[in-house]
């Protein structure tokens, strides 16, 4: 039996992935096709069905390297377009998964974040 997995943003990432849908939402009634907001939030949406097919799809973050501010036993890294960092955790039972996403962010944060200069 295949566990059912569901993909759940919190905080950050769902403030993030608000404020970008209501920019795209606002160039497309403007009648804007293509814009860096719109490729970054269908990678988004992408990479969110990706998770739900295989919650094991990003990188994973090795333990050391996790900053201690997120508290979680695992972390795994996606890549957007336009250089642009998702992470998220896993967590499961027997009978479905969960990817928590936590952070959407550009790539100067996300290097901030982990110390990489």
């Amino acid at each position: 039996m295949k566990r059912s997995v569901r993909v759940i943003l919190l905080d950050q990432a769902k403030e993030e992935f608000e404020k970008l849908n209501k920019i795209v939402g606002q160039q497309k009634a403007r009648g804007r096709e293509s814009s860096e907001e719109i490729t970054l939030l269908k990678s988004i949406k992408n990479k969110i069905n990706l998770l739900k097919e295989n919650p094991f799809y990003g990188d994973n973050v090795p333990k050391r390297l996790i900053p201690k501010e997120y508290d979680v036993p695992n972390l795994w890294r996606v890549e957007l377009s336009h250089f642009w960092r998702m992470l998220y955790t896993i967590r499961g039972n027997q009978v479905e998964i969960i990817c928590f996403i936590l952070n959407i962010f550009d790539h100067k944060t996300y290097s901030k974040k982990f110390g990489y200069k």
